[in-house]
């Protein structure tokens, strides 16, 4: 599921990885919830990725909470131009504890990143409230791409092992792919 306010990009991020494509214009805000299909490979293994995109206004927050429960993976995102919206984190999260299964994947990602010129959010603050609440953080771009597959292939790979591996036995470690991934992919740019 994808979380966060109102105009943060959710939509825009569910599109750029369904479809590889941005939604560029006026902004639509999302009635309620829709979701979207993807089948993934993920070590080999083709893995179908149900995506369920919500609205992030207040008002449509009690026919989200029902679709909580049932979620494996929620990604939260905030835009990094508005402090407002990381602001709400807090919020969000508390809602997370409250609503949905407590072994659910969660993923903090700052999106927009392709406009850091109007950044609101440093870095670090971001990847500070992710150690707090202990989840994986990386700041994304649904325009440019930019992590979008990244935090998609790393909650399907959580959840794929997860599935497989017994409980006692060394688990794979979300924070260790992404950082893997992210050094991989370039060595000029610098990514958290």
């Amino acid at each position: 599921m994808l979380l966060g306010d109102s105009g943060v990009g959710k939509t825009c991020f569910l599109l750029q990885f369904k479809e590889g494509a941005f939604l560029s214009g006026t902004f639509i805000a999302t009635v309620g919830i829709d979701f979207r299909n993807k089948v993934v490979a993920v070590d080999g293994v083709k893995v179908k990725l149900q995506i369920w995109d919500t609205a992030g206004q207040e008002r449509f927050r009690s026919v989200t909470h029902a679709y909580y429960r049932d979620a494996q993976a929620l990604l939260l995102l905030y835009d990094i131009t508005s402090k407002m919206s990381f602001d709400n984190i807090r919020a969000w999260l508390t809602e997370i504890h409250e609503y949905a299964q407590k072994d659910v994947v969660i993923m903090l990602l700052g999106n927009k990143a392709d406009v850091s010129s109007e950044r609101a959010v440093r870095t670090e603050d971001g990847a500070s409230l992710a150690r707090e609440y202990g989840v994986p953080f990386m700041e994304t771009s649904a325009k440019t791409g930019m992590n979008v597959e990244l935090a998609f292939l790393a909650i399907a790979k959580e959840l794929k092992q997860r599935a497989v591996q017994p409980l006692d036995e060394p688990h794979f470690q979300i924070h260790d792919y992404i950082t893997e991934s992210q050094k991989k992919k370039s060595s000029c740019c610098a990514f958290s």
